[in-house]
């Protein structure tokens, strides 16, 4: 079983074990259009795990990506909500955070993908102003051809886009805390942003940021590997040695381990350029793989030959 394979069963218990990779990928991303309930066989809510980060910023995990709440005198705020199977998990884990009344003031999406925006509509019929960039909506909005995994997206519905867009950033003030959302253009996707909040000194990076793993970049979205470095390195150009990092998926990070990341990111494109430049074939860079220092890092959602089709395919 591949890496791909092993990722979509986790995040997919009662999917056919005989479906390949990309079938089973496919079925992930269409989710949140296709489970209806919040509940497995037994009737418990998939789990969401709490952590405190600082101040009023809590960690929830959960099937998808990472969730950044805002918990304080202004209300609630989320950053990100996972699959749409699993709001029940995340009111039950947001009720212990915030109380009864826990519904988000707001909810802000680093990007247009269903296991960062499949609570929207929930969220926004409980009174939440859903924010994301302009390619956010955009992409929600209307039907998206995703060649690479063999399937269409169809429009969500209406009440899940977001109703407060913006182009390169967006200053929000909550909880004592000034949130930056600034847009990083053509990385993961072409939508994508990263929230820092200045004063507790934490960011989320959502898909821009797969911790010590090759990451996912949707060409087909707008994303480009060169675009996801310029992301990163730009991100580590605002952070200190104590700045908290939320990845998209993973747990949380410091600097240097950015840092290891750009270093990946650099070193991995660079030597799939230079076979490519020098006749070789995307098979034959495949074959011979990357080296041995990059092993573990293709045992997540993207395995080596993957990362390494995103370098050849990537404008």
């Amino acid at each position: 079983m591949s890496s791909l394979t092993t990722h979509c069963a986790h995040y997919l218990p009662l999917a056919p074990r005989a479906l390949g990779p990309a079938a089973l990928l496919c079925l992930a991303m269409a989710l949140p259009l296709a489970a209806p309930a919040g509940a497995d066989n037994h009737g418990e809510l998939p789990e969401v795990t709490t952590t405190a980060l600082t101040g009023t910023l809590h960690l929830l995990q959960g099937r998808g990506g990472n969730v950044v709440a805002s918990v304080g005198e202004d209300g609630l705020l989320i950053i990100d909500d996972d699959y749409q199977n699993m709001v029940p998990a995340y009111e039950a884990a947001l009720v212990d955070l915030a109380g009864a009344d826990a519904n988000p003031s707001f909810v802000l999406n680093t990007h247009w993908h269903s296991d960062h925006t499949g609570g929207n509509l929930f969220w926004a019929d409980r009174g939440a102003v859903v924010v994301a960039h302009t390619r956010v909506r955009e992409r929600m909005a209307t039907r998206q051809d995703m060649p690479a995994m063999n399937r269409v997206v169809e429009p969500s519905p209406k009440g899940a886009l977001p109703v407060v867009t913006f182009g390169d950033s967006l200053a929000l003030h909550f909880n004592n805390d000034d949130l930056d959302v600034q847009h990083y253009a053509a990385g993961h996707t072409d939508g994508d942003s990263v929230v820092y909040f200045t004063a507790e000194n934490l960011v989320h990076m959502g898909d821009l940021y797969f911790k010590d793993r090759f990451p996912f970049v949707d060409i087909a979205s707008g994303g480009t590997v060169s675009g996801y470095i310029a992301a990163v390195q730009a991100v580590l150009e605002r952070v200190d040695g104590s700045t908290v990092i939320v990845p998209g998926h993973g747990s949380v990070a410091s600097k240097a381990d950015l840092e290891r990341y750009l270093d990946m990111l650099q070193l991995t494109s660079t030597y799939v350029s230079d076979k490519l430049e020098a006749g070789e074939s995307v098979e034959a860079i495949t074959e011979a793989g990357l080296g041995e220092v990059w092993a573990s890092w293709g045992t997540g959602f993207i395995d080596e030959p993957t990362w390494i089709s995103f370098i050849a395919n990537s404008p």
